[in-house]
């Protein structure tokens, strides 16, 4: 089971808001797709999803578009939250699941596991109004997986969630790949899409900038960091040729070169002025990637 997306165009008057974009997601496989606001990574998701037609290009799910006969393959989670507030968690859940074709007996069976799994059975008969928006979210989510999905679409899942409700999700996303639930999600926390995906696509301005697997990208990148420590100020680095940034730290200095070449000059610069404690390479961030290839310059 593979998601195929095949030079896909989605076209708004002159405005291209995915231009020529292409990818392969294998079954069981968790993909990020990065891009400040306007990139085009709802639009993608829309037209997975059959919400929108591609105006050129193909989306393709086991061979065939996803169509409303075929929702109960597909999970979604919107990044504008759609529960109706005047419902409760129970209401809500059998409502959504009768959609899919569940049968109201499964759906309260599943609906209380998830609950448990979250640590909010309590809010089975409260009201969505009635709950926190980290929580609302919870039950956004549950509404998404409840039908146990083949493909699973998070647009932002983790936005908004303190840390102790970030890491409950997490859990819970890795835990449905490893049943070999396929997964595409964006997120703007750098460190979610580190810790969970294998692969990624970076958009900007409805084009692919970057994609492929998450550590050959890192390993590959020129851009690398170096993080060091000696017995003296190490401000003068910052005319080093190919130093792009110094960053202060408790006790030392974070330096981003351009590549190992200006990196192995670093050392033997600073080897000259005294005695050098720590001298590391790193490879960037995911964070330092995203702001070189798709910061800058996107309209909202």
């Amino acid at each position: 089971m593979t998601l195929m997306i095949n030079d896909v165009q989605k076209q708004f008057g002159k405005h291209h808001a995915v231009d020529g974009v292409s990818l392969e997601v294998e079954k069981g496989r968790m993909l990020g797709m990065l891009g400040a606001n306007g990139a085009g990574k709802t639009t993608t998701f829309r037209m997975i999803l059959g919400l929108l037609d591609p105006t050129q290009g193909s989306v393709l799910w086991e061979g065939r578009p996803l169509s409303y006969k075929r929702t109960h393959l597909v999970g979604y989670l919107p990044e504008e939250r759609g529960l109706y507030p005047k419902l409760t968690v129970k209401e809500q859940l059998i409502y959504l699941m009768r959609l899919k074709g569940m049968k109201k007996p499964d759906i309260v069976e599943v609906m209380r596991q998830w609950l448990e799994k979250f640590q909010v059975p309590e809010y089975e008969n409260q009201k969505i109004e009635e709950l926190s928006k980290g929580n609302q979210q919870k039950i956004q989510f549950i509404a998404a997986v409840l039908h146990d999905p083949e493909l699973l679409i998070l647009d932002e899942p983790f936005s908004g969630l303190d840390p102790v409700n970030t890491d409950m999700l997490r859990e819970a996303v890795l835990e449905l790949q490893e049943k070999g639930t396929t997964i595409v999600f964006s997120s703007h926390q750098m460190r979610n899409v580190e810790e969970l995906c294998e692969d990624l696509i970076m958009l900007k301005r409805g084009k692919a900038v970057l994609q492929g697997n998450l550590k050959e990208i890192k390993r590959s990148y020129d851009m690398k960091n170096v993080s060091l420590r000696a017995d003296y100020n190490l401000d003068f680095l910052h005319s080093v040729q190919g130093v792009l940034n110094l960053e202060k730290t408790k006790d030392g200095a974070t330096v981003k070169v351009e590549n190992e070449h200006v990196a192995e000059n670093l050392f033997y610069t600073i080897a000259q002025e005294g005695f050098v404690r720590k001298f590391e390479i790193e490879e960037p961030s995911l964070h330092d990637i995203f702001i070189d290839k798709a910061g800058g310059d996107e309209d909202e």
